[in-house]
C-alpha cells in the first residue's frame, strides 16, 4: 500500500503544483497584468493631458498679446461711437453734440426729436431730428462740415433745406436727421 500511496503522492503532488500554478496564473498574474495595463493607460492619458496643458501654458503670452491688441482695437473703435449707459443717455449725448454744432455756426433750433433706435448687429443706430433756422448758406456748410468731421462719427441721414422768406432769401429752415452708432444696450 505504501507503493500505491507513493504513486498517488507522486502523481498528486505535481498535479497539485500544476493546479496551484494555474490558479496563481489565473487569479494573481493575470490580475496584476491587467492592473499594470490599467496603470500604464492611465499614465499615458495623464501624460497627454499634461502635454496639452504645457502647450496651452506656452501659448499664454501670445494669447495675452492678442487680447491686449483686441482691447486696444476695441477702445479705438469705441472712440468712434457715442457713449452712454443706456440708449436714452446716448441719444441725449448725440442731441447735445448736434445742438452745439448748430449753435456754434450761428443757427437756432426750433425743435428737436430723438428717433427710434435701429439694430446693426451688436450696435444700435441712434437718430436725432432737428429743425433749425440758419442765418445764411455758409452756416449750413459749416454745420455739415462739423457733423461729418466730428469724433465720434456722426452721419447726416437726411437733410431738407428751404428758404424761410422768398422776398428776403437769407434765412433758411433746415431739417436735419443725424445718426450715430452706440454700443449701449
Amino acid at each position: 500500500m505504501t507503493k500505491k500511496r507513493n504513486r498517488t503522492l507522486i502523481v498528486t503532488i505535481p498535479l497539485m503544483a500544476i493546479l496551484l500554478g494555474f490558479i496563481l496564473y489565473q487569479y494573481v498574474y493575470l490580475r496584476i497584468e491587467s492592473d499594470v495595463a490599467s496603470i500604464k493607460e492611465s499614465q499615458s492619458i495623464k501624460t497627454r493631458t499634461l502635454e496639452k496643458y504645457i502647450s496651452l501654458i506656452a501659448e499664454k503670452p501670445d494669447m495675452e498679446k492678442k487680447l491686449a491688441s483686441l482691447k486696444e482695437s476695441r477702445k479705438a473703435d469705441e472712440v468712434k461711437m457715442i457713449e452712454g449707459q443706456t440708449l436714452s443717455l446716448a441719444s441725449a449725448a448725440l442731441q447735445d453734440m448736434v445742438k452745439d454744432i448748430v449753435t456754434r455756426s450761428g443757427g437756432t433750433i426750433s425743435s428737436q426729436r430723438v428717433g427710434k433706435p435701429g439694430d446693426l448687429g451688436k450696435f444700435k443706430v441712434i437718430t436725432v431730428s432737428m429743425d433749425t433756422i440758419l442765418p445764411d448758406p455758409r452756416a449750413l456748410r459749416d454745420i455739415l462740415y462739423g457733423i461729418e468731421t466730428q469724433t465720434p462719427y456722426l452721419a447726416v441721414k437726411d437733410i431738407d433745406a428751404r428758404i424761410r422768406n422768398y422776398k428776403d432769401p437769407r434765412d433758411q429752415v433746415v431739417k436735419l436727421d443725424v445718426s450715430a452708432l452706440t454700443s449701449s444696450r
